[in-house]
């Protein structure tokens, strides 16, 4: 069975590399030569053969393209696009705005494909990291000693910030594998310690094939990261109550926290690091408190904490910022609590949300402790301890015991 052209897609979003049409599927070629409109990015129009097609440069910023690109529908289209379309490329983006049944994809080896190729790697050991156009301490979940990633970077100056972020985070003796033109006659690799000097010619489009060693600290891949990783007025929660509240909280990959009276910043970005789908808002009072938990977000990689400045309870009432956001899968109150706050809270989250949170003063027990005879969950009270001196000898030095309540709305 044929498919008639006229129903066919009018829009084919082909992979396209260095090599131009030189590494083209015949599907593709077909798609090329039949186009009547073809848009790409300055770079991948410079490898294009005559055509009959009226070419356009895809605008920057990208976004700024789409209505041009959906202002021809009922015209033959072609979408030059880096490798595959939806492996870090524009393809998501673009398969927003239209129906299934109006685009197809025909891909071309994507550039983590070349890389680990060249470089003999098994691309599924892989973490594979789009940073080009993201903040590049993003790597810092992923440096763990013995780890190969592959990462796409803007261009050689990303490439030298890339290596000095490795030699501030104490993983100055890896070895960076950069990796230009993939595909293209222009082909190069190169290899080079984070902490040596690099080469000044480095050229886009460029990777990185990243080889992990040195003496920095590794971010652990289970909760309670160790206190010194956050910058903090001693005002936060500490490691081992951080672990218990996490596993409390239970973070699933594409769920959005709340943390109230978030402090450092430390439980929102624990949760954050679960999972890179995760969202989270943390709320805070205090400027000074505020900016620091932004800067522990990205110099352990999760930027996209959303730290929000104010009073959470008016934020939640009509007219407020949050009065229509989003509703969270969970909530933490570190600090804050207040009779006024659980109820905005009672009243603003929708059935199912999961809620947490630790009181350490008489009043907030005595708070915690009515809601949960009124509402249920599970009241718990922590009491830890840690040995230290006592003249020449040791005993245990107890910390304020913390009322943890765990409940679901």
């Amino acid at each position: 069975m044929t498919t008639d052209v006229d129903d066919a897609p009018w829009l084919t979003l082909l992979g396209w590399g260095e090599g131009g049409t030189a590494g083209l599927t015949p599907a593709s070629r077909d798609a090329l030569e039949g186009a009547e409109v073809v848009f790409g990015a300055r770079r991948h129009l410079r490898l294009l053969p005559p055509l009959a097609a009226e070419v356009r440069e895809w605008p920057v910023p990208f976004a700024d393209g789409i209505p041009r690109l959906l202002a021809e529908r009922g015209h033959r289209v072609v979408m030059l696009v880096s490798g595959d379309p939806f492996w870090f490329g524009a393809g998501a983006s673009l398969a927003r705005h239209l129906s299934t049944d109006e685009w197809r994809a025909l891909p071309s080896p994507s550039t983590f494909s070349l890389a680990a190729s060249r470089l003999g790697w098994a691309l599924e050991g892989c973490p594979c990291l789009g940073l080009h156009a993201k903040p590049l301490t993003r790597i810092r979940p992923y440096l763990q000693r013995g780890r190969r990633l592959l990462v796409l970077l803007r261009d050689g100056g990303a490439v030298a910030e890339l290596a000095g972020w490795l030699v501030r985070f104490g993983f100055d003796a890896c070895r960076l594998h950069v990796l230009e033109a993939l595909g293209g006659d222009g082909e190069r690799i190169r290899s080079v310690r984070a902490d040596a000097t690099l080469p000044g010619d480095i050229r886009h489009p460029v990777a990185v094939g990243l080889e992990v060693a040195g003496d920095g600290p590794a971010l652990s891949l289970t909760p309670g990261l160790p206190d010194e990783l956050f910058e903090h007025d001693g005002q936060f929660t500490k490691q081992t109550v951080r672990a218990l509240t996490l596993a409390a909280l239970a973070p699933a990959p594409g769920e959005r926290l709340w943390d109230i009276g978030t402090g450092s910043g430390s439980i929102a970005i624990e949760w954050l690091l679960a999972h890179p789908d995760n969202r989270a808002v943390a709320f805070e009072r205090d400027g000074g408190r505020a900016a620091r938990a932004r800067r522990n977000a990205r110099m352990l990689g999760v930027d996209w904490l959303e730290v929000v400045e104010g009073d959470a309870v008016a934020m939640m009432l009509e007219g407020g910022a949050l009065a229509d956001a989003p509703s969270p899968e969970a909530v933490f109150i570190g600090g804050g609590l207040t009779q006024a706050l659980l109820e905005a809270l009672w009243r603003r989250l929708p059935a199912g949300v999961r809620l947490v949170a630790n009181a350490v003063t008489l009043e907030s027990e005595a708070l915690l402790a009515h809601w949960q005879q009124v509402a249920g969950g599970e009241l718990l009270r922590l009491e830890l301890a840690a040995a230290a001196p006592i003249g020449t000898r040791r005993g245990w030095k107890a910390s304020y015991p913390i009322v943890q309540w765990r409940v679901t709305r």
